[in-house]
């Protein structure tokens, strides 16, 4: 499915849908509960065209560089088109991250909010961004530390991060085999953002980015609202 050939999107995308919607019964949880990003890093706009044709427009991009190069013409002819930002994000990239995206996942520390808020107010634009929390030992980044996320949020409180709406959390569970290894990240994820849920009620920090192709039916079971899938769309990389 790779060399160019994109035909196979449509289809891919219906079962994918078909598969989130059959976690979503076996976890018992509504229909509908959990949203579809489509990541597109490493694949060209055509193969972003044809998940557009087949009514996706959320989408997620790693690299700044390549979503810029991508999405401004895209999101153009298609202005429904979500955008997130969901790789680590260098602080001197931020500027054309919140160009092109409405949300950035990958908030990992709090210079880059400061970095966040500064370029936001700069554009005269509000952004929504999800905590990234590091939840196990080969995920790659994150908050590792409890104390610097809760004062982040102490941040958000006291009014410092105008034009930046906190909605949730984001994890990558790591990769490995062993399943239990997987629901221990998304468990340890869920868990924080209910302590953090309930000591900031006055943000809505419902949103709980988890699960990539080989794991987004453990995801569902244990809460996730976003589902973030590459592979199973667009098929294997051409790196």
């Amino acid at each position: 499915m790779n060399n160019g050939n994109y035909e196979n999107v449509c289809e891919n995308l219906k079962k994918v849908r078909m598969q989130i919607r059959e976690a979503e019964q076996k976890a018992g949880r509504p229909q509908g509960s959990v949203k579809l990003m489509a990541v597109s890093k490493f694949h060209p706009d055509q193969a972003v065209l044809k998940a557009i044709e087949a009514q996706q427009l959320l989408f997620g991009e790693n690299r700044v560089q390549e979503a810029c190069s991508k999405f401004p013409e895209l999101i153009k002819n298609n202005p429904d088109i979500e955008l997130h930002m969901i790789g680590q994000l260098q602080t001197n990239k931020v500027r054309h991250a919140v160009e092109i995206a409405k949300c950035i996942e990958s908030v990992d520390r709090i210079p880059l909010l400061d970095e966040i808020e500064k370029q936001c107010q700069r554009l005269n634009k509000t952004i929504k961004i999800l905590f990234e929390y590091h939840t196990g030992e080969e995920s790659k980044s994150g908050f590792t530390d409890m104390q610097e996320l809760t004062q982040a949020l102490e941040n958000f409180k006291q009014g410092k991060y105008a034009h930046i709406i906190p909605a949730g959390f984001m994890t990558m569970a790591p990769f490995v085999e062993d399943k239990d290894i997987i629901r221990k990240s998304f468990v340890t994820l869920r868990t924080i953002a209910q302590q953090m849920q309930e000591k900031y009620p006055q943000f809505d920090l419902s949103e709980l980015s988890m699960g990539m192709s080989g794991d987004y039916e453990i995801a569902i079971e244990e809460g996730s609202t976003l589902v973030r899938i590459g592979t199973a769309i667009f098929g294997q990389r051409d790196y």
